[in-house]
């Protein structure tokens, strides 16, 4: 999948995010990469640059403070070679890209890997 057909796919994913929930991603900024930084396999303890789909980087809203000022915006990284691969078929690609965000944002919204994965039937 092209870069461009990736980068559209996910603003759709975007855009499927129900208001009361895009509401509280005003102060997230979505990057796309190809994969991730060496940096950030060696602290999450990852072997493989495929291992990651995606990374909410940021202070979650049950930890933000109305005193609290958030100068830089809160990150939601995708990592689209890993999505490709993923995906297996290029059908699926918007899928994958939806589940990554909706995923990363429940990172965002407070929710741990184990919550999240018990609200989706996932297994870890």
């Amino acid at each position: 999948m092209i870069k461009d057909q990736f980068d559209r796919s996910v603003a759709e994913a975007l855009d499927q995010i129900p208001e009361i929930f895009r509401r509280k991603m005003e102060n997230v900024e979505v990057i796309v990469e190809d994969f991730p930084d060496q940096e950030t396999l060696h602290s999450l303890d990852l072997d493989s640059k495929w291992d990651l789909l995606g990374l909410y980087v940021g202070v979650p809203v049950t930890h933000q403070s109305f005193f609290s000022v958030n100068v830089l915006p809160d990150r939601i990284y995708l990592y689209r070679r890993p999505i490709v691969r993923s995906a297996g078929r290029p059908e699926k690609i918007p899928t994958v890209i939806r589940d990554v965000v909706i995923h990363e944002l429940g990172h965002h919204l407070g929710f741990d890997d184990e919550e999240l994965y018990a609200m989706t039937g996932e297994e870890t």
